[in-house]
C-alpha cells in the first residue's frame, strides 16, 4: 500500500435473479493523507458503473478518451489499462457480465468497447442518470446504497431466453482455460463461428480471437497480483508461446512492460484484487464463472 493511502473494500453480491447480471457490487473507500489524489491502473475488464461522492473520480484510456469530475463514471468493456485518479471518498463499482450489459444497456457492446465516459452525459448511459442521482444521501448509508441500485435494476424486463442463452453459453466457452483457439471457442458454445462472432460484438465487445488473448493474458496477471513477490515465469499462462509472446502481449493490453509493471505501486487496485480473491474466488471480472444455464427462466 502506498504511504499515506487507506483503501478499504467491500463486497456484496446481487440478490437472488441480478446475480447473474453483475460481477458484483463493490465500495471502496479511499483516505489520502493530506487531502491529496492516488493514481492506480485498471486492467481490462467487462463494462463497468461507477457512482462516486465525495472528491470524484477522474480517468483516461490510451486512446485519448478521459472523464473528470463526474460522480457517474461509465466504461465499457476494456482490452487496455484505464488509467484513474483518487481523492478522499467513496465509490460504488457495478460490474456487468455480458449477459447483464445486453439486459441493462442493450446496444451494441462493440461500439463502447475501451470507452470511458461521464454517465450523466453520454446518451448509452442515459437510463442510468436517474440511478445515479439516487444512490447516496446526505449521510454514508451502506445498506441504504446498495437496496436502492438493488431496487433499480430489478425492475427492469429481462431477457428474451433464446438470447440469454446464447451469451450464457458463449460465456461459459470463454472461462474454460482449456478453450484456445477460435474454432474450439465456437465448438464449445455450440454455435457457427460467424454466429459466435455477432454474439461477442454485441454483448461481449471484442472478436472472439481478441477476448480469447484476453483471457489468457488476464490469468496471467491475476496469478502475479496474488503473489507479488513471485516471478511473471511462474504466472504466465500455458497457452503463451514464451516469455516474449507474453510481454508483448502484456504491452498491448496494459501499455508497459511486465517490469514496469511490477515495480510500480498499485494502492487501488491491489487492495481490490486481494479482497475480490476473498470474497468471490476469482481476483478480476474476467475469471468469474459464467452464469448457470439452469437460471434461464428467472426473470
Amino acid at each position: 500500500m502506498a504511504q499515506g493511502v487507506e483503501v478499504r473494500v467491500r463486497f456484496h453480491r446481487p440478490p437472488g435473479g441480478l446475480a447473474r447480471y453483475f460481477t458484483t457490487f463493490y465500495l471502496t473507500e479511499v483516505h489520502v493523507a493530506g487531502g491529496g489524489r492516488v493514481r492506480d491502473s485498471l486492467h481490462p475488464e467487462w463494462a463497468n458503473l461507477r457512482f462516486a461522492a465525495g472528491s470524484l473520480p477522474a480517468a483516461h484510456g490510451r486512446d485519448g478518451q478521459a472523464v473528470a469530475g463526474s460522480s457517474f463514471m461509465a466504461t465499457g468493456p476494456s482490452a487496455r489499462a484505464l488509467q484513474f485518479e483518487l481523492g478522499n471518498g467513496r465509490i460504488w463499482g457495478l460490474g456487468l457480465t455480458p449477459l447483464g450489459w445486453a439486459r441493462f444497456v442493450g446496444l451494441p457492446a462493440a461500439d463502447h468497447a475501451n470507452m470511458v465516459c461521464d454517465g450523466f452525459h453520454h446518451p448509452s448511459f442515459a437510463p442510468f442518470a436517474e440511478l445515479g442521482r439516487q444512490v447516496f444521501g446526505a449521510e454514508p448509508d451502506e445498506a441504504g446504497e446498495l437496496a436502492r441500485m438493488t431496487s433499480w435494476f430489478a425492475g427492469r424486463p429481462p431477457l428474451p431466453p433464446a438470447q440469454a442463452a446464447q451469451i450464457i453459453a458463449v460465456h461459459t466457452a470463454l472461462v474454460d482455460p482449456r478453450v484456445a483457439s477460435v474454432s474450439a471457442f465456437a465448438e464449445a458454445a455450440g454455435l457457427g463461428q460467424r454466429t459466435l462472432e455477432r454474439v461477442c460484438a454485441r454483448s461481449f465487445g471484442f472478436a472472439p480471437k481478441l477476448l480469447l488473448r484476453r483471457q489468457r493474458f488476464m490469468r496471467s496477471l491475476a496469478q502475479f497480483m496474488l503473489e507479488p513477490s513471485s516471478t511473471w515465469i511462474a504466472a504466465i499462462d500455458e497457452h503463451y508461446v514464451d516469455q516474449s509472446h507474453f510481454v508483448r502481449e502484456f504491452r498491448e493490453f496494459m501499455g508497459v512492460s511486465p517490469r514496469q509493471y511490477a515495480v510500480a505501486q498499485h494502492p487501488i487496485l491491489s487492495a481490490v484484487v486481494r479482497e475480490r480473491a476473498r470474497y468471490a474466488g476469482a481476483a478480476v471480472q474476467a475469471l468469474d464463472p459464467a452464469p448457470p444455464r439452469l437460471a434461464l427462466a428467472v426473470g
